[in-house]
């Protein structure tokens, strides 16, 4: 099989679908390997180490759409990308269609194989493809929070971890998952006072016993989450609901209760976000005010950290596109249940049932 890996084109978006050592292993399972010239520049690889590891460089993604039989990438085709999409053609990256009508449209027009990463499962009903980003993500959300709060960016001028006689921000961190966990790890380390909030009692239970009891655990309620976000200096959200729009938990209302200069960071935007009045942002304007309160909801927060994201995630992706390649992408997804799980869209039908119910489709069945 021929995978083709081009740049990534979405705004401030710097990771790479393939390293020269996935470009490696695919050769070595008898693959040809096409890169876009320049596609790994921003997550530190040269076309040099490419053509070293026996990959083909090709001037433009045209090229490389028109002579691969899988691609893979990192975030959703844009526009311009799915136009160049055909019948027969595999897509393997993250794809997030649950809140985006016109990529679903286009997809299903492309009638290629769309199999996405963050509908990918494994033996424990964990997202391993979306996993390693939610890592980077909940990482990255109490220091993108902690500069919010200065005064010069707009901020109430708090302090993450305060100082002897001052106290700390108050941090509130909404979802108890992959993103969440990581989101209070850092936060807490930054001497925050971090509450999170989670339906499950047992994930509050696990979440308390790996952090001492450092930070503090409420079951998610509307009375529980109005209190404490309204008290908070940053609010974290960080829910998810496997390949479906994300739930509004923080209103219009409740963020104008809030004190002004709190800050407010949407990790679940790439799924329509948690947050009322959350819209997608980018690196280079990553942050809007409402109500005095300063939103953050940057749609490709790894994309900030290239190098540690682009190596955590082709970690994961690798041995999956592997599969797709050695086995081709129908009789790999039946091998694998989990896998199948990824795909989503296939000659103008949509096989994911949460997509489908967003969009008004019916949902087809492998």
């Amino acid at each position: 099989m021929k995978i083709g890996c081009p740049k990534e084109i979405k705004p401030q978006e710097f990771r790479v679908g393939m390293t020269p050592n996935a470009a490696r292993e695919a050769v070595a399972h008898g693959h040809d390997v096409v890169i876009e010239t320049g596609a790994g520049l921003g997550a530190g690889f040269d076309d040099a180490s490419y053509i070293a590891a026996g990959a083909k460089i090709l001037a433009t993604a045209g090229e490389i759409f028109a002579s691969a039989d899988m691609i893979v990438k990192v975030k959703e085709p844009q526009s311009g990308e799915r136009k160049m999409l055909r019948e027969g053609q595999v897509l393997f990256t993250y794809l997030h269609l649950a809140p985006d009508p016109e990529q679903t449209h286009d997809l299903i027009a492309s009638k290629a194989t769309c199999i996405a990463y963050e509908t990918v499962t494994d033996r424990m009903g964990g997202l391993p493809l979306l996993a390693p980003m939610s890592e980077v993500a909940g990482r990255l959300a109490p220091q993108v929070g902690a500069w919010a709060l200065h005064k010069a960016n707009g901020g109430r001028g708090v302090l993450m971890g305060g100082v002897p006689g001052v106290g700390p921000a108050r941090v509130v961190v909404i979802g108890g998952g992959v993103v969440g966990t990581h989101a209070a790890r850092i936060a807490a380390g930054m001497g925050a006072d971090v509450t999170v909030f989670d339906r499950s009692i047992s994930r509050l239970q696990y979440i308390d016993t790996i952090y001492g009891g450092r930070l503090k655990t409420l079951v998610a309620s509307k009375h529980a989450i109005e209190r404490e976000v309204k008290q908070a200096d940053l609010v974290v959200g960080a829910v998810l609901v496997h390949g479906a729009k994300a739930p509004k938990l923080v209103s219009n209302h409740l963020v104008s209760q809030m004190k002004s200069g709190s800050v407010l960071v949407d990790i679940a935007i790439d799924q329509g976000g948690c947050f009322e009045d959350s819209k997608p942002t980018t690196h280079s304007e990553p942050t809007y005010v409402v109500h005095n309160s300063i939103f953050y909801c940057v749609a490709n927060m790894p994309g900030a950290v290239p190098v540690a994201s682009t190596y955590a995630l082709t970690n994961a992706t690798l041995p999956f596109a592997l599969s797709l390649a050695n086995n081709g992408w129908e009789a790999a997804c039946k091998k694998d249940e989990n896998l199948a799980k990824g795909l989503n869209v296939h000659d103008g039908k949509i096989y994911y049932s949460a997509v489908a119910e967003a969009h008004g489709y019916a949902s087809t069945q492998l």
